[in-house]
């Protein structure tokens, strides 16, 4: 007989190990309510939706201020208008790979925290999770924050607010607190939310497109434009940079998993990859046309300097609102990630924290330090970690055929299908060690570079390293261990 445990969601409810056998009431999952479920199995009674509405859920994110810096900041590397609009398209193309893992959730009915169980059983995953999931979203949750915050302590100074202290730190709160209601309520708020957030958005970027076009200089070229191994260098730096984007959400099974089992997996991909990738190549292009012609190096000042008065309290407001939507849906996969690390605590209530985590460390970080500039540089660091680990992922979703069991998912106890060898996949957690050591050797930040990098003139292969080394260790390994 399979040991009790106690369920994760934290709600009080036991199961014999597999957090499927006492279910709560239908219709659980609603907008304007707060999600029950946690990391736990959804049965096929609760499964609703279509596959559509992931397109808005992942393009609300997208149509961002954020999409426009890394735009911009393509023309700052030394990149002609042309070249950077090349690096936009391919680097973008990890979208696809986000789409492919969404598919993961209407098969598994769990988040793509539990399905990684699969890739790394139940020990080695809770590893996996705290580094590549919980720690990372809690970074990007303060991030986030700050540039959020940034935006609206301008739309409050333009109001007549005299901005200090005690007004920068009440604006932060007043932006999480909006954030992490957005969060705590979950995926049917998200869902529902998000389709005229998007329709705001857009209407508001099309509009600063149109100033940005006015004043664009479409045959732009650097003064001294880039040849060689140094343009290589700017290239590959380039799309590391757009490819980080797609590379950090590997949780894209978050927001699919309610989606009925026999929901067609192309419509649950497409809509996915879709959603993001449109928006975010229109935006990020929207930022290197901008660098043509204004110094990206402050991109907010130099967007409101080429903008009518009366747009740019408008423009603030859509920064803001970008970031909360970004921020929102990270803060809402940290809180399955720390239930995913073990922690026992309710889904509402670990977003909370996670929430409570990003505010404290965006305030220590802009009265008391640098401190934001420093997890900046290091999560620069992470697409070595976390391109090897969508790598593994994709790769276990086509050995399997995206078939997953969510009740054995669920199931904890020693013994269980996805326990392997003392709770951890070898297969898994060699492919990922490897690879992102593999890639650690041809990544250049500014924090660190490689010998690799340092040896080809600054040239960033992490990505394309990452991505050939850990399906090959996980296949070869998988393998070996079936023959066996």
């Amino acid at each position: 007989m399979a040991a009790t445990l106690p369920d994760p969601t934290g709600d009080g409810r036991k199961t014999d190990g597999r957090q499927a056998d006492v279910e709560p009431p239908p219709a659980l999952d609603r907008a304007g309510k707060v999600e029950a479920r946690g990391i736990d199995f959804i049965p096929e009674r609760e499964r609703h939706g279509r596959a559509r509405e992931l397109w808005a859920v992942w393009a609300a994110p997208n149509v961002s201020y954020l999409s426009l810096v890394v735009g911009g900041a393509l023309t700052v590397m030394g990149l002609s208008l042309w070249q950077s609009l090349a690096v936009i398209v391919v680097g973008n193309l990890c979208w696809l790979l986000v789409g492919l893992l969404a598919v993961s959730g209407p098969a598994s009915g769990t988040p793509s925290e539990v399905v990684m169980r699969a890739m790394y059983g139940i020990r080695g995953n809770r590893v996996a999770i705290a580094v590549t999931g919980w720690a990372v979203c809690v970074c990007y949750v303060a991030l986030n924050l700050a540039a959020a915050s940034g935006a609206a302590v301008g739309l409050v100074e333009r109001l007549g607010v005299k901005p200090g202290t005690g007004v920068e730190a009440a604006v932060v709160v007043a932006v999480a607190a909006v954030t992490l209601a957005i969060s705590v309520y979950g995926h049917a708020t998200i869902v529902k939310l998000y389709l005229p957030l998007t329709a705001l958005l857009a209407v508001v970027f099309a509009v600063l497109a149109a100033y940005i076009v006015a004043h664009a200089d479409w045959g732009y070229r650097p003064d001294r434009p880039l040849h060689g191994l140094e343009l290589w260098a700017a290239v590959t730096a380039g799309l590391t940079l757009v490819a980080s984007g797609p590379l950090s959400y590997s949780n894209s099974a978050d927001f699919s998993r309610y989606l009925p089992p026999a929901t067609s997996p192309r419509a649950v991909a497409g809509w996915t990859a879709l959603g993001a990738y449109v928006p975010s190549v229109l935006l990020t292009g929207l930022g290197a046309l901008a660098g043509t012609a204004l110094d990206m190096t402050d991109p907010q000042a130099a967007l409101e300097g080429i903008v009518p008065a009366w747009f740019r309290p408008v423009f603030l407001f859509a920064v803001v609102l970008g970031t909360v939507a970004i921020n929102a849906m990270t803060a809402y996969s940290s809180g399955l990630a720390l239930q995913a690390v073990g922690v026992r605590i309710r889904r509402s209530l670990s977003v909370f924290v996670d929430g409570l985590l990003g505010v404290a460390l965006t305030l220590y970080a802009l009265f008391f330090s640098g401190l934001l500039d420093t997890v900046s540089n290091v999560l620069q660091l992470t697409v070595a970690l976390l391109g090897p680990g969508m790598a593994v992922y994709a790769t276990d979703i086509l050995l399997r055929r995206n078939r997953y069991d969510g009740r054995d998912l669920c199931d904890e106890s020693p013994g269980s299908r996805y326990w392997y060898t003392a709770g951890v996949n070898r297969a898994g957690a060699a492919a990922l060690v490897l690879a992102t050591a593999a890639a650690a050797l041809c990544v250049h930040t500014p924090l660190f570079t490689g010998p690799v990098a340092r040896a080809t003139g600054g040239m960033d292969l992490s990505l394309p390293v990452g991505f050939a080394v850990a399906p090959l260790v996980y296949v070869l390994l998988t393998r070996s261990r079936a023959t066996r």
